[in-house]
């Protein structure tokens, strides 16, 4: 059996983030769980905000198109997004939208059509990012992404060590479960 291949994206641009930690830290449970995980930092990845006339005058932009390869050719996506005022980013809806975009004999959403995500999210607060995880998975499912598992973890700032590592036990044990959900 072949190994799932699933993308990673943390979405959080700054170097420290939370969910940066978090996407790096599902990375290594999914491959832990049989499955191959590749991050991509959208930091790697400047895009402008979408507009259709600038893509009607100038293309898709090759940061874009890169990102673009790499969705297409996963089988799945693992997305660690903060919660910014009760939603998800605008960086990682900006992401996604120029994803989104149709190459030339390529179906509307085809990048991403069948296949499936698992989200998690860390907020200091008791909620653990629900409100922000609920409106993506509402956006994955528009654009025809099965989510498969989620996850919030409360209390972000007691949850990392020093080395950026998950120290509780129940988090790790939910990030092991969520990778495996994924990874099967």
């Amino acid at each position: 059996m072949e190994k799932a291949n699933i993308l990673v994206l943390a979405g959080s641009t700054r170097k420290q983030s939370v969910h940066r930690m978090l996407a790096l830290e599902a990375a290594e449970a999914l491959e832990t769980s049989g499955a191959e995980a590749t991050f991509a930092d959208l930091r790697d990845y400047p895009l402008p905000i979408y507009d259709g006339d600038l893509e009607a005058e100038q293309g898709i932009p090759s940061a874009a198109k890169a990102l673009k390869e790499l969705a297409r050719q996963a089988d799945g996506f693992l997305i660690a997004s903060p919660e910014y005022n009760g939603s998800y980013p605008a960086v990682l809806k900006n992401a996604i939208d120029w994803i989104s975009r149709p190459e030339p004999g390529e179906r509307p959403l085809e990048v991403f059509r069948g296949k499936r995500a698992a989200i998690l999210s860390a907020t200091p607060g008791p909620h653990g990012g629900s409100r922000g995880l609920k409106q993506l998975r509402e956006l994955l499912g528009m654009i025809n992404i099965t989510v498969v598992h989620q996850m919030g973890i409360a209390g972000s700032g007691e949850a990392f060590d020093a080395q950026g590592k998950l120290a509780r036990a129940e988090d790790v044990q939910g990030l092991q479960n969520l990778a495996a959900a994924l990874a099967g």
